[in-house]
This record gives structure tokens, C-alpha cells and sequence, in this order.
């Protein structure tokens, strides 16, 4: 009877530890996310900048 016992706690217990690395990399995977979704704000604004001073440069090289 000892035996059974254990292996079903062990199983429980391996369910649990699976469960919380599962929660662990799903948390992860939402800040990933995130972070990328935050670089690609910077990078639209640094590709929009880029492009209205090449704007302004090309603007000032016809004007000479």
C-alpha cells in the first residue's frame, strides 16, 4: 500500500512542478511580448524621424 501511495503523490507532485514552469513561461512569454511590441514603437518613431529629416535634407539640397 506504500507504494501506490507514493507514486501517486510523486505524479502529483511532477503535475505541480510542470503546472508552475508552465504559469513561469507563460508570464515570461507576456513580457517578451511585451518587449518587443515596445521596441517597435521605438523603431517606428526612429524610422519616422529618420525619414522627416531626410525630408528636410532633401528639401534644403534642392533649395541650393
Amino acid at each position: 500500500m506504500f507504494w501506490p501511495m507514493l507514486a501517486i503523490a510523486l505524479g502529483f507532485l511532477g503535475i505541480a512542478v510542470l503546472g508552475v514552469l508552465g504559469i513561469r513561461v507563460f508570464l515570461e512569454a507576456q513580457r517578451l511580448g511585451r518587449e518587443v511590441a515596445r521596441t517597435t514603437e521605438k523603431i517606428n518613431r526612429a524610422a519616422e524621424d529618420l525619414e522627416r529629416a531626410a525630408e528636410d535634407l532633401a528639401r534644403t539640397g534642392q533649395a541650393l
